[in-house]
């Protein structure tokens, strides 16, 4: 059995050295895994990393590295997988930080009968300090970031519409194809949502876990968030069953705050009062719950401050997603990138290992 381990960066040099050390530390067979990186036009010395991995003797089957003319994600995840040849197909992120054993029990749960396995993904934070720790606090918060099961550790066996780092069967990407390079974001939910409606489940299991770096500054978080809910507008307009109703919480807040903000300019504040209690009492008994965390700091006390910060930015983006979804259907409605999911279809099958 082979493994393609695949993972796509672009100006992500800093990060790298430590998934790179945890790439060759997996306790997998290493002549049984190839691993696959793609540099999305970066212009630091990401690709010189690579290379330097590439060459360095760690015993791997293969290092292919692909160098990628867009830096969209979609594009070069489709790239990473038509180049794939293993029967196991596992996607990580430039982000990442993984454990020894993280591609072994990836293998192990395949071989048990699943087709698309993946684990818990919680959120780390790298040159540790007490800011850093504070936006982490709000990145881990079910209030701060999302209800998706797979953002924590998981428990027990569970099958989900999404997971982060994901191994797949062959078989499956040969059947959907690859990645809608009109997406950006929202890649992942469309592509599990083809893999759903293709019958397939999406295991989390409870003995893979991943982690993947959070935002070091609250700049970088909002540009994050934002950008998050201005995807979820747009995609709406492309696939719709691959959101779900929390995807639009922090909009409906943000249409809500507007509306209420307008009626009380007449003359009736008393609504928009109610909304900022009720959203209050929410913000605060989070932010309190954030006290019973590990590592609690002083700064935790910006919590009740941060959490509607990044509401608002998630917010404002899914609005202006909405607002730009008949220029955005205009610029894709030539795209090949349908043509470009079945063109990986093909290129999977051809590059099957026997």
């Amino acid at each position: 059995m082979l493994v393609s381990l695949c993972m796509i960066a672009y100006n992500e040099s800093e990060a790298l050295d430590g998934l790179f050390r945890d790439i060759h530390l997996q306790d997998f067979p290493h002549n049984q895994i190839e691993v696959v990186f793609v540099d999305s036009m970066s212009t630091d010395n990401t690709r010189e990393k690579m290379e330097r991995f590439k060459n360095t003797d760690y015993g791997f089957r293969n290092v292919s590295i692909v160098q990628c003319t867009k830096k969209n994600q979609a594009f070069s995840w489709n790239a990473a997988l038509m180049t794939a040849k293993g029967d196991i197909i596992i996607r990580v992120d430039a982000h990442a930080r993984i454990p020894r054993n993280f591609v072994s029990r990836n293998v192990y749960n395949i071989n048990q009968g699943e087709y698309v396995v993946g684990g818990g993904r919680p959120n780390i934070t790298s040159n540790v300090s007490s800011w850093k720790l504070t936006l982490l606090a709000a990145e881990d918060s079910l209030f701060g970031s999302s209800v998706a099961s797979y953002r924590r550790p998981a428990t027990q066996k569970e099958y989900l519409d999404s997971l982060f780092h994901a191994a797949y069967r062959r078989e499956v990407i040969q059947e959907v194809g690859g990645f809608n390079e009109n997406l950006g974001r929202t890649e992942d939910n469309e592509f599990h949502y083809r893999i759903r409606m293709a019958g397939y489940k999406l295991c989390c299991c409870p003995d893979i876990i991943s982690y993947q770096h959070s935002r070091n500054n609250l700049k970088d978080m909002i540009r994050q968030k934002y950008s998050n809910g201005r995807w979820i507008g747009l995609t709406l307009s492309e696939c719709p069953g691959c959101l779900s109703y929390f995807h639009f919480a922090p909009f409906a807040f943000v249409m809500m705050l507007i509306i209420c903000s307008i009626i009380a300019a007449m003359g009736f504040p008393i609504i928009l009062y109610i909304l900022l209690l009720v959203y209050g009492m929410f913000d605060i008994v989070n932010a309190v719950g954030c006290f019973t965390m590990k590592n609690v700091q002083p700064q935790f006390i910006l919590l009740p401050f941060i959490f509607p910060i990044l509401h608002i930015s998630y917010g404002i983006g899914t609005i202006v997603g909405l607002l730009q979804i008949p220029f955005w259907q205009r610029k894709i409605r030539n795209s090949s990138a349908k043509a470009h999911i079945e063109k990986v279809k093909r290129k999977v099958a051809k590059n099957t290992v026997h």
